[in-house]
């Protein structure tokens, strides 16, 4: 199977990853933290600010299925594009929103879609777009939380888990 992979920002991973496994042709999820300056950091570590690491989710796809474009659609529909290092009521630099690519063939298509939700708003989209420097896998009570616990915080709506599920690309 044909795979390609990307690695989203969009506040708490816990929505973040709930959201993208909703998605047709998304494969597989991995909450972690991306592009920090330390090695192998734990949550507590990242939570103080301290690190510059960003809440991340790898996102696992299949470009048959769904593409980077539809993906980043889906992505600006499960963020506020304009706030700075805050996603709902997460505040820090740990929350702060990125699209950060591994393939350079990416770019161009990141970069268009980054235009086009520009174009929605007046004030600057805060969005990074970055190669990734590094991701570590966040510990294993994190992946797949809100699987694990139905009822656990959340800063996305659940009608947005609802809608990522009906969503096909046209």
């Amino acid at each position: 199977m044909n795979t390609k992979d990307i690695y989203l920002a969009g506040g708490c991973f816990w929505g973040t990853e709930h959201f993208f496994k909703q998605i047709e042709g998304v494969i597989e999820t991995e909450v972690g933290f991306a592009n920090g300056n330390t090695e192998n950091p734990t949550y507590k570590e990242v939570y103080t600010d301290e690190t510059g690491y960003a809440e991340t989710v790898h996102v696992k796809y299949n470009p048959d299925v769904v593409s980077l474009n539809f993906l980043l659609q889906m992505f600006f529909k499960a963020i506020d594009p304009t706030s700075l290092n805050k996603q709902g009521h997460d505040e820090g630099t740990r929350y702060r929103t990125g699209i950060y690519y591994t393939n350079n063939d990416d770019v161009c298509i990141i970069e268009k879609a980054l235009n086009d939700e520009q174009k929605k708003y007046e004030q600057p989209l805060v969005v990074e777009n970055l190669p990734l420097k590094n991701f570590y896998t966040a510990e294993e009570y994190h992946q797949d939380y809100l699987d694990k616990n139905p009822d656990g915080y959340c800063h996305l709506p659940l009608s947005l888990f609802e809608f990522a599920r009906k969503a096909k690309e046209k």
